[in-house]
């Protein structure tokens, strides 16, 4: 079993089921996900919690690949403003969701063992090969920063993906130390910031477990998409998702061959989004040997039918020069809480 942890608010469901869409497509390890969530309205209006709802979804989606694959909400709006309330990084450069992770010892149900991913990642390969190493005497596994490792220090590494031993982490108190310093001192990447500086003894593992700019690399397992430097046509930062896939595709060159990996049909031929989620990727075209053929961002036409009573709405997508297809093809949402090809 492969404990989860993921952190953030009702926002970012989408985030969470592409990136366990991914996941479940490309192992047969059963993962046990923590979604770890709080109500800080207080500081903005729509900081709410991740819904049971949406949880329930989310359990829905993970267990047609493995009905042994949970997600359960873990909501820690209480110890957050114990621990956090108005502290000085709680207006950081993230929002205050990423302090979350800090608060895992605190938690009984969380086990000895963690895995820890930011919302904007999507899996490339089986999640059993990061999840195997072995951290033995460390807090935790993680992958060196892609800028910060050069302006910053040469361990800098990047939290976005962190293979924690909790068991360690709750002797030396890592994330005790960590909780201090933001309660105390301004810091310039806070949560990740605070546990560089708390750590005591960390493995820094290959970058495919944290790619965070090259996407199409076959040996890669973790795919980052975090904010990033850019030179051309001048010095600038862009900070595009794996649900943004017009912006993936414009601005990232990341196409078919790398996005369409990440898709899964469960066993009906159903590609799930959700209610109110049309912003998610869907796929065009037939299936053939190679897999999914192309994705879009989809534009709504506008018609309703009226089929078996229900009604249904059709997604009309344009194919590009590469396309194998002839003519338009049609996606057809179903009730809106998925995606089927018609």
């Amino acid at each position: 079993m492969i404990n989860l942890l993921l952190c953030g608010n009702r926002r970012v469901f989408d985030g969470a089921l592409t990136q366990l869409i991914s996941m479940t497509n490309r192992t047969k390890e059963p993962i046990h996900v923590f979604l770890m969530t709080m109500n800080l309205a207080r500081v903005r209006e729509d900081f709410l919690p991740i819904t049971e709802e949406q949880a329930a979804f989310l359990n829905r989606v993970i267990q047609e690949k493995n009905p042994e694959n949970r997600a359960e909400i873990l909501d820690v709006t209480e110890l957050y403003e114990k621990e956090f309330h108005k502290c000085v990084n709680e207006t950081a450069y993230c929002t205050p969701y990423t302090l979350l992770r800090l608060l895992a010892d605190e938690i009984p149900e969380i086990p000895d063992r963690l895995l820890y991913l930011d919302i904007d990642i999507m899996i490339a390969g089986d999640i059993k090969k990061l999840w195997d190493i072995d951290v033995t005497g460390y807090e935790y596994a993680a992958v060196k920063e892609k800028y910060g490792c050069w302006l910053i220090r040469p361990d800098y590494f990047n939290a976005g993906m962190l293979l924690l031993n909790m068991q360690e982490i709750r002797r030396t108190g890592l994330l005790e130390k960590a909780r201090e310093l933001i309660r105390t001192k301004k810091l310039l990447f806070a949560d990740q910031s605070a546990i560089f500086k708390a750590t005591t003894r960390k493995k820094l593992i290959p970058r495919i477990y944290n790619e965070q700019s090259k996407f199409n690399k076959k040996d890669t397992v973790v795919c980052h998409f975090c904010k990033r430097l850019m030179f051309l046509p001048y010095p600038h930062t862009e900070n595009y998702k794996q649900w943004q896939v017009e912006e993936i595709h414009k601005y990232l060159k990341c196409h078919a061959s790398v996005i369409s990996q990440f898709l899964w049909l469960n066993s009906h031929g159903w590609i799930y989004g959700g209610k109110q989620y049309t912003w998610l990727f869907v796929c065009i075209c037939q299936l053939n040997h190679t897999g999914l053929h192309e994705l879009y961002k989809p534009e709504l036409c506008g018609r309703k039918t009226k089929e078996n009573g229900q009604g249904t709405d059709r997604l009309s997508v344009s194919h590009d020069s590469g396309s194998t297809c002839d003519g338009k093809c049609l996606i057809h949402i179903w009730n809106t809480d998925t995606w089927h090809i018609y």
